[in-house]
């Protein structure tokens, strides 16, 4: 059987094994997923995660509960020698070990992009992981906590102030949930009130949402005005040293959440490959994602997803290539699955084509955004079909039924706003009182102090010789 080889369990790469499961026929090929993560996340409910909407658990996806028939490993791989068909995997524990394939699948996704903005690297938060989404949100809520014990100041402000840089669709979704959940926050804590908060985005171009039309955007810029959301448009963030913002309109406020969502490249480990790249580090693949170099196709290599750049033959896509988003990833992972499998039996491969029907974002219960062509909904309409498409396109029934039920509860119950962020240190409070040996230099000094004195039940032989006695 030939051995397939999928680097990458994310959108792409689940779905490529998920359906090659249902269309190869049994001993036709062996499948092998290779990720760090044993989960797939729905990066669109990130947004959700944070303000509280969605359970964290529920936006992911097990491999192994829903790949029955796949390999799934839970690690990295770190090389690819193409020529000799052998990858190299890096567990978390353990020595790394190679493992040769037959045909190999690169769904190994993307990463933040960030600029070298000083403060940036060392305070700021992505939003691309489900921890990251979930870190977000209890530090949101803990900061309530906290600033409802301390007087108006700097301090509280810093406390209060939430930041969030890109205006693209993940960093409106996630700012508009944050001052979602924050204007909730507020009717639980007498001490602060509504303009004690302050929410701040920064975009770089003069407009935000570039997949919407200026009218729908400039709505959703109102909306947000009108919760108490402050949208900076061409403005660049200089630094972010010590949680102080400094934005070039020279404007500077302090700020103790710092969100970074202004744009993604595709993983750097693409550099251990003999795989050729493009100018942006990109996989280069063929319509029909098969990879390609100077001299053609490189037999037995595919690749999809935010990792590859793949042509959009809509003639739409930013420089002629298909976007890096969830819509792709999905679709392209279920034609590569069609194609390989086609190949295997000897047939011929079918170009990936995806007409983009529209564009659609949440915004915080009950506001939400749809761009079709020249059709735009807002409002309450749109965020109905925010959650409908998306409750929708969650992958697996189990899947559907938990998220769908999360927001049937919170309709009924109101969203939860307990925060875990003592997560991040669970044995802090173990540690503080567990109980610990002396140190073996104390040991002497303490035997010598507890020493019986002489005739107070020593039972040294010297001390109970018979001691003479003169007349």
């Amino acid at each position: 059987m030939p051995k397939i080889l999928i680097v990458g369990g994310g959108y792409a790469g689940f779905y490529t094994a998920w359906k090659l499961e249902k269309q190869l026929n049994k001993g036709e090929a062996e499948v092998m997923v290779v990720d760090p993560l044993p989960y797939m996340t729905y990066q669109p409910f990130l947004p959700e995660v944070v303000g509280g909407n969605v359970e964290p658990r529920h936006a992911l996806v097990a491999l192994r509960r829903h790949l029955k028939k796949t390999t799934v490993v839970t690690a990295r791989v770190t090389k690819i020698d193409h020529a000799s068909k052998t990858a190299t995997i890096t567990p978390e524990v353990g020595e790394p070990w190679e493992t040769s394939y037959d045909i190999i699948v690169v769904t190994a996704g993307s990463v933040s992009r960030t600029f070298p903005i000083p403060g940036v690297a060392d305070n700021a938060i992505g939003l691309k992981a489900i921890e990251e989404a979930v870190a977000i949100r209890d530090r949101i809520m803990t900061n309530f906590d906290k600033a409802a014990t301390l007087p108006a100041g700097p301090e509280r402000d810093r406390l209060l102030t939430f930041v969030v840089v890109g205006g693209g669709f993940a960093g409106i979704e996630v700012f508009a949930e944050m001052r979602s959940l924050a204007s909730d926050l507020v009717k639980k804590y007498p001490q602060i009130s509504f303009d004690d908060t302050r929410f701040h985005l920064i975009e770089a171009m003069g407009r935000i949402m570039p997949e919407v039309s200026l009218k729908t955007s400039h709505w959703v810029l109102k909306n947000l005005a009108q919760r108490g959301a402050e949208v900076h448009l061409d403005t660049q963030l200089k630094s972010a040293v010590g949680g102080v913002i400094e934005l070039s309109t020279g404007e500077s406020f302090e700020s103790d959440v710092i969100v970074w969502t202004a744009g993604v490249m595709a993983t750097p480990m693409l550099r251990n490959t003999d795989l050729p790249l493009e100018e942006r580090g990109r996989l280069r693949v063929r319509a029909d994602l098969r990879v390609e170099d100077d001299n053609g196709i490189v037999a037995d290599a595919w690749g999809a997803g935010d990792v590859s750049a793949v042509p959009d033959l809509t003639g739409k896509g930013v420089g002629g290539y298909c976007v890096p988003n969830a819509q792709h990833a999905v679709r392209q992972g279920k034609q590569l699955a069609k194609n390989i499998t086609a190949t295997v039996r000897g047939e011929l491969p079918k170009d990936y084509y995806h007409e983009n029907l529209g564009a659609v974002a949440g915004l915080g219960p009950g506001y939400g955004a749809f761009q079709s062509g020249k059709i735009g909904i807002t409002g309450f309409v749109a965020w109905i079909m925010h959650r409908g498409y998306h409750g929708l396109a969650m992958p697996t029934w189990e899947r559907k039924i938990r998220v769908i039920g999360n927001w049937v509860f919170n309709v009924i119950l109101g969203r939860d706003i307990v925060s875990i962020e003592a997560r991040e240190h669970p044995r802090a409070g173990f540690e503080a009182f567990a109980s610990r040996p002396k140190p073996a230099a104390d040991e002497a000094p303490a035997k010598a102090a507890n020493a019986p004195l002489p005739g107070k039940g020593s039972t040294t032989p010297a001390q109970n010789e018979p001691v003479a006695v003169k007349k």
